[in-house]
């Protein structure tokens, strides 16, 4: 995990309301995975996460006002004492008034959630691993085609944003343009997202930036997408052989995921943007079960033992 992020980013980014500890907002977390302190407050700290951020739900509440007094005040001051990035609380638990005490004094923040505990776990494990994730950033455009996730690269000046602005045009979706953050969830799952200042935009040359929301609306866009597929634009090329029955497998790989790939040679008479779109429905039947060069084999191959039969009765 190369990046860091601080308690006031996280309360901003998941909408957590601060109720102690205000001093600790630029506390770091640089750990995505959480901790629900359940077994600490049994009074066992031998594998205490206090690293992570704590989750405090029903669960651990219900225990928490089993324990005599003493042991509420014990048990919760070591808590705070090994200084973990703050504590959570899920929207269905009232926050006892000793964690509002002992976070003001170790200047740790107590939070409280409007998620109930397993949709909180849940979503701040995913904004968490978001944010934090090592990221590559790749030059091209990042679209969504009917569910499938299409990364358009090549060289500069083939056309890239033109093809993404037809394929909007059509119905699908822009998620990144010129710069595309690529981070890895785990193998074989890459996500691409556009960087904050370019979010929403798309560079035309001629016409300049424009703002795809309000040309197309809200449809037209979304934040983030998983990366299905690469298609590369390539420039004809007529001492090159390209794979014309569609029966090579390639890839590229991006961290340690390999990320399926089509080389698309184009031409000014070749529809471009028709032909990112056949490659990424192409795309989708085979991750059905279905591929037109197996099914072409099989007919050629077929005819030729048919033929082949045939002329031996002739003979």
């Amino acid at each position: 995990m190369a990046n860091m992020l601080t308690i006031q980013q996280i309360m901003t980014g998941m909408k957590l309301e601060i109720l102690a500890g205000k001093n600790g907002v630029n506390r770091i977390v640089d750990n995505p995975n959480l901790s629900k302190p359940g077994v600490e407050l049994a009074g066992m700290f031998d594998f205490y996460e206090h690293d992570r951020i704590q989750i405090i739900g029903s669960k651990e509440m219900t225990y928490f006002h089993w324990l005599k007094e003493n042991d509420q005040k014990a048990r919760v001051r070591e808590l705070f004492a090994k200084e973990p990035p703050a504590f959570v609380f899920s929207t269905n638990v009232a926050v006892p008034k000793l964690f509002l005490e002992l976070g003001d004094e170790f200047d740790i923040p107590v939070l409280k959630s409007s998620y109930a505990t397993t949709s909180l776990f849940s979503e701040l494990f995913s904004f968490l691993q978001a944010k934090l994730a090592e990221r590559k950033a790749l030059h091209g455009v990042l679209l969504d085609i009917n569910g499938v996730g299409v990364m358009i690269v090549g060289e500069s000046g083939l056309g890239k944003s033109e093809v993404a602005l037809e394929l909007i045009r059509r119905g699908y979706m822009l998620v990144a343009d010129d710069m595309v953050e690529i981070y890895q969830v785990e193998k074989g799952v890459l996500i691409g997202e556009a960087p904050e200042l370019l979010k929403k935009y798309l560079e035309i040359r001629g016409i300049g930036i424009v703002n795809i929301i309000y040309l197309f609306g809200v449809k037209a866009y979304r934040e983030t997408k998983k990366i299905s597929l690469m298609v590369e634009l390539e420039k004809w090329d007529d001492y090159k052989e390209f794979d014309r029955l569609g029966t090579k497998q390639e890839s590229r790989r991006i961290f340690d995921t390999d990320v399926p790939y089509v080389g698309l040679p184009i031409t000014e008479a070749r529809n471009t943007a028709t032909l990112v779109e056949a490659a990424a429905y192409a795309f989708k039947s085979r991750s059905l079960g279905y591929q037109s060069s197996d099914e072409f084999s099989e007919n050629l191959s077929r005819k030729i033992a048919e033929n082949g039969k045939r002329n031996g009765e002739e003979k």
